[in-house]
């Protein structure tokens, strides 16, 4: 919690103010039970009206300054917390951003959903409590036990001895609810998962009629949770009985041995003055309650905010370039040179890779499922850190070059097409504003969208839904490569991203990109026929390279390569490729 505190630093002014107006409130509340004493011995036991009447108006003004002091504060730490609340989620989802794919992975969606809006929340309402009462609550017990012994010397013993009984309630309390806390939190983020998996799969676990197993699984994560929120709400629970236990003895001792005092004269204790020891009693006793419930509210702050420090703790396990390396014209647009890396501290995903793509020429990038394809064009945009060799682009290391400005070499269209709520231009742009309506359409005609793009209610103005719901799969997939494309990076990298496409489509989409003078295409599919007319064509092999060269040379000399290609294509038209004829 202390390494947030600097949150707090733009609101000084609210919590110089809210706290001291608590205090005042609290001062008033103090002098109270003093005025009722003079009531009842001087103006009812003279029958002084009057006497009554003045003091009355007292108690009336006191309650006044109280109420305005009290909603100063209410706004005071409304205006903090929530100020608090917003630069924190806002820091927290920048620092987040400058996180690699590895720290994203290793943390994982839904616990960092969790952890900016369920943990901040938490934080959050402890600033409200911090400026609202965890002075003025202290304060009342501090005082109306001060005030107490001003009474009476002998009674404040009583008072002494309930506070220490209440302690050490308090304290093993606390301790025992924060490890709790920290677990349902940590459970809360496995609800997060499962409820976002079912959100966003809904069609394939209908598909596989698993609602009931969802169902169920998600029932024995929510009652994980539950029984984590049960044992620390018992435990918690102790506090009040336990404190108003504590205070009910005490009331009862008071009135006893004030009673015994008023009739014999012991600290000229007079009825008026038990009455004030009983209201002081209660002040203490409502204001334990309060302190007891801080300690629930800050207990889950700790847990929250260990959380959410845990998230700015991790630090991006890949270091920025501050300056634009100097590119050579004549070197080649891509080099890999002898490139291993490793997901963890196992086995390499990819082994010794090397290779090199001219400026204007096409790479395609075929294998099985999990040969490392994928990483290969993610490590191309720095997404990870290779573990050794060297990765060069324009003759450069791609650790040299700031992120922002390799991000303006590279254009990439991921596996899963993943469009944004908005609208189309806004989804071609990605909030740069270089970029013209022009653009937009030219790069929706390489991409052979306008098909479908035109005759859009609203042209770039129509509006697309979360994930693009509202196109079909080879519609999303054809605007993603668009949005790659009107940026004009020197580079595009196509991972697997015409595979909803028809063949037709498809063929038309090549010819499109190879029109696309000085523009380099790296086209990662599992499909022969979408990168046979390559320049060169890399075959993986379980992270291994285990064939360069072009289709046709690929067909007699790498064996892996036939194997796919002999999926695709009849024996007849292999042999026919083999021999390099246009097919």
């Amino acid at each position: 919690m202390l390494r947030l505190a600097r949150y707090l630093k733009s609101f000084k002014l609210n919590i110089t103010i809210g706290p001291l107006c608590k205090l005042i409130e609290a001062v008033f509340e103090l002098i109270v039970p003093l005025v009722m004493a003079r009531i009842i011995d001087v103006g009812i036991a003279n029958g002084d009206r009057a006497y009554i009447l003045r003091h009355g108006i007292v108690l009336v003004v006191l309650a006044v300054l109280g109420l305005a002091s009290a909603l100063v504060c209410q706004y005071m730490a409304s205006v903090a917390s929530q100020g608090v609340g917003t630069a924190l989620r806002r820091d927290l989802y920048a620092h987040i951003n400058t996180l690699s794919y590895r720290e994203l992975d290793g943390i994982g969606t839904p616990a960092l959903v969790t952890r900016i809006s369920n943990d901040v929340n938490q934080v959050q309402t402890a600033v409200a409590m911090l400026i609202r009462l965890v002075i003025r609550a202290p304060f009342l017990v501090v005082g109306a036990t001060v005030m107490s012994f001003a009474v009476s010397p002998k009674l404040s013993v009583i008072f002494f001895g309930a506070m220490a009984v209440i302690v050490g309630v308090m304290i093993p309390v606390m301790k025992a609810t924060v490890r709790l806390f920290k677990k349902q939190q940590s459970s809360l983020d496995g609800i997060s998962r499962i409820t976002r998996e079912n959100l966003t799969g809904v069609r394939v676990v209908r598909a596989f009629s698993r609602q009931d197993y969802e169902k169920n699984r998600f029932e024995e994560e929510a009652e994980e949770y539950r029984k984590f929120a049960v044992k620390a709400g018992r435990i918690n629970a102790l506090l009040n009985p336990m404190i108003f236990v504590a205070v009910n003895v005490s009331y009862l001792l008071i009135v006893h041995f004030g009673a015994d005092f008023t009739v014999s004269g012991i600290d000229g204790m007079t009825q008026g003055n038990v009455i004030a020891l009983v209201n002081y009693m209660t002040q203490i006793s409502l204001a334990l309650v309060v302190v007891a419930n801080l300690v629930t509210i800050f207990t889950k702050a700790a847990a929250s905010a260990a959380r959410i420090n845990e998230i700015f703790d991790t630090k991006c396990s890949i270091a920025d370039s501050d300056t634009e390396p100097k590119q050579d014209e004549n070197a080649p647009a891509v080099e890999f040179r002898s490139v291993c890396f490793s997901y963890s501290d196992g086995e390499n995903s990819l082994e010794d890779i090397t290779f090199t793509l001219q400026k204007g020429e096409t790479l395609g990038i075929i294998g099985g499922t999990g040969s490392g394809k994928t990483t290969l064009v993610n490590l191309l945009c720095r997404f990870y850190e290779r573990n050794s060799g060297v990765i060069k682009i324009n003759g450069a290391d791609v650790r040299d070059y700031p992120t922002a400005a390799l991000r303006r070499l590279i254009g990439i269209v991921p596996q899963n097409a993943q469009l944004l709520s908005g609208t189309l231009r806004e989804n071609m742009t990605m909030g740069r504003t270089d970029i013209s309506d022009e653009q937009i359409q030219k790069a929706l005609a390489a991409a052979q969208a306008k098909e479908f793009t035109d005759e859009l209610d609203g042209g770039l103005d129509a509006k697309i839904l979360q994930g693009g719901k509202n196109l079909s799969g080879g519609q999303k997939q054809r605007l993603t490569i668009a949005r790659a494309l009107a940026q004009n990076p020197e580079i595009v990298i196509m991972d697997d991203s015409s595979s909803a496409l028809d063949y037709s489509t498809d063929a038309k989409l090549r010819h499109a990109l190879s029109a696309l003078k000085g523009m380099t295409v790296v086209i990662v599919s599992q499909r022969a026929n979408s990168i046979m007319h390559a320049d060169r064509i890399i075959v993986l092999d379980d992270g291994r390279a285990v064939g360069i060269g072009t289709h046709a040379e690929l067909l007699r000399d790498c064996e892996v390569y036939r194997e796919i290609c002999a999926t695709q294509y009849s024996e007849e038209e292999l042999k026919q490729q083999e021999k390099g004829a246009e097919f």
